[in-house]
C-alpha cells in the first residue's frame, strides 16, 4: 500500500501538468473568440447597412415606378 502513494501522486502530479496545459490552450481560445466575436459584431453592422440601403434603393425604384409589374417593365426599356 505504501509503495502505491508516490505513484499516485506523480500520476496525479501528470493530470495537473496536463490539466493546466489544456487550460491554458482554452484561455488563448477564448481570447480568440472574443476578437471574432467584436468582428462578427462589426460585420452585422455592414450587414445591416447594406440591408437598409438596398431597402432605400428598391423603395425609391418602387416610388419612381408606379404600381407594378408596368413600372418595372417601363424601367427596365428605359435603361437599354
Amino acid at each position: 500500500m505504501p509503495s502505491q502513494k508516490p505513484r499516485q501522486l506523480s500520476h496525479l502530479q501528470a493530470q495537473l501538468a496536463q490539466l493546466t496545459a489544456n487550460m491554458a490552450d482554452l484561455e488563448s481560445l477564448m481570447r480568440m473568440t472574443a476578437g471574432q466575436a467584436q468582428d462578427m459584431r462589426g460585420l452585422g453592422g455592414y450587414a445591416g447597412a447594406m440591408f437598409m440601403a438596398a431597402s432605400k434603393v428598391l423603395g425609391e425604384e418602387t416610388v419612381k415606378g408606379g404600381d407594378g409589374e408596368a413600372g418595372t417593365a417601363g424601367s427596365r426599356e428605359q435603361d437599354k
